[in-house]
């Protein structure tokens, strides 16, 4: 097994790939993980919640992945790694009626490790989650925590909304920044929450969308949605406790069509992801 790494620095996005004989892994810096088999024959994968048709090959070092978006219309991401130097080019290409049309790529710095994580030795049990090691003597006591499902949001009523500037490709492609908070808004008012626009104290939703329009008049948009919270932690390098963000939830996709209903679809995907965010919150509240 072989374990790709690639960061970029700006903006900061990081990329891992779990490359086994068989068996592919991407997993993008928010953790969403995407398991594709190397057999070269189609399968169907879910992404947004939209089964699409996939097929993934490998060339050589090189992974190439064919996404069957529509009729007519793919798109061939193909992940090509170098020794000299140590860098994973990430290549995005339109394939319209067979043949292959605009192109983006990002180079991300990599590095190859091949160490994975040790199995447990023969006759020793594996920790459980629910298991803690012996205290020290003079230690204090941990502290108590409420360990529901879904503790964390439990007596939420109040939230923020903050939206991202979009870029000009963004609003090129018809996204709106007034548009997309108050859709937001919306569907948390209608889950009950008080909502706060342009506000980022407490608790929040934040939304990030970063867009690229290909000459060929597609635009292509990775848009995200967290609800993130603040927190007092004791961190084990920090003597006291400090003020940390935590991500509570996230969703996120990659949407690809013309600049005319490209807005429209990209908050579509946007209230869908709201919507799941309402409905964890409405349920550890009833």
């Amino acid at each position: 097994m072989r374990i790709l790494v690639g960061e970029v620095r700006e903006p900061s996005t990081r990329l891992t790939i779990v490359d086994t004989p068989s068996v592919v892994t991407i997993t993008n810096d928010l953790g969403q993980s995407r398991v594709l088999h190397l057999t070269g024959r189609e399968e169907s994968i879910d992404v947004e919640n939209i089964p699409i048709a996939v097929t993934a090959t490998r060339d050589g070092d090189r992974l190439i992945v064919l996404y069957h978006v529509e009729q007519n219309r793919d798109v061939r991401w193909t992940y090509t790694p170098s020794t000299n130097p140590k860098r994973l080019s990430v290549e995005a290409q339109l394939i319209e009626r067979g043949k292959d049309g605009d192109k983006a790529t990002r180079v991300y710095d990599a590095g190859l490790m091949t160490d994975v994580a040790a199995a447990p030795q023969p006759g020793t049990a594996p920790s459980s989650a629910g298991s803690r090691p012996p205290g020290l003597p003079g230690a204090p006591a941990p502290e108590s925590f409420d360990q529901r499902p879904n503790a964390e949001f439990v007596g939420l009523k109040n939230i923020g909304v903050l939206v991202e500037d979009l870029g000009p490709e963004a609003r090129a492609c018809g996204l709106r920044q007034d548009a997309i908070e108050d859709a937001v808004a919306k569907r948390l008012t209608a889950g009950g929450l008080s909502v706060r626009k342009n506000s980022d104290e407490d608790t929040y939703v934040y939304v990030n969308i970063i867009t690229t329009s290909l000459p060929s008049g597609t635009c292509v948009s990775r848009y995200d949605a967290f609800l993130y919270t603040h927190a007092t932690s004791k961190l084990s390098y920090h003597e006291r406790p400090v003020l940390v963000q935590v991500s509570l939830m996230h969703r996120g996709g990659i949407g690809a069509s013309a600049a005319g209903p490209h807005g429209a679809s990209v908050v579509r995907g946007l209230e869908g992801y709201v919507d799941v965010f309402v409905s964890q919150i409405r349920d550890a509240n009833k």
